[in-house]
């Protein structure tokens, strides 16, 4: 069962349109959070080139999980901005995504959470096979002083 669909995705990401890349998030936690997607396989995905969705475009779909799993610990209050400052630990096991036919699973966990930051190790995985993984550092923008 979905947690949240795509237009409730949409609502919580600064992303709009076919950027929007997460098709639903089926788990989450203060830790953790799974998403679904299927827009790997749409001819008019923004991240395209070239006629191939390269498998280093998966970092987006895991950088908008990770902004989701911010969102919703952010629980009643804004959430905040985050930017994503560093990607390291990256491994891909294949070289592009728009030629798998079932949909990708997004992983993220929050390694570490600080005040202005959090380290995520993250992947996406097809048919129970790693595609990508790796783990970022995402700075959040600061908060308002009352």
């Amino acid at each position: 069962m979905d947690i949240l669909d795509r237009d409730a995705i949409a609502a919580m990401i600064p992303h709009a349109g076919e950027m929007c890349l997460l098709e639903a998030i089926t788990a989450h936690d203060a830790r953790c959070i799974t998403a679904r997607a299927t827009s790997h396989r749409a001819p008019d995905n923004p991240l395209r080139r070239d006629d191939c969705l390269p498998v280093e475009a998966g970092i987006e779909y895991a950088a908008q999980a990770m902004a989701v799993h911010g969102g919703l610990a952010a629980g009643e209050g804004p959430p905040r901005r985050g930017f994503v400052a560093v990607i390291n630990r990256v491994e891909w096991q294949c070289q592009r995504l728009d030629d798998l036919d079932a949909e990708l699973l997004i992983h993220a966990e929050a390694l570490q959470s600080m005040a202005d930051s959090r380290n995520y190790a993250f992947s996406l995985s097809c048919n129970d096979r790693t595609l990508l993984e790796g783990e970022a550092m995402v700075v959040l923008e600061a908060l308002e002083a009352d």
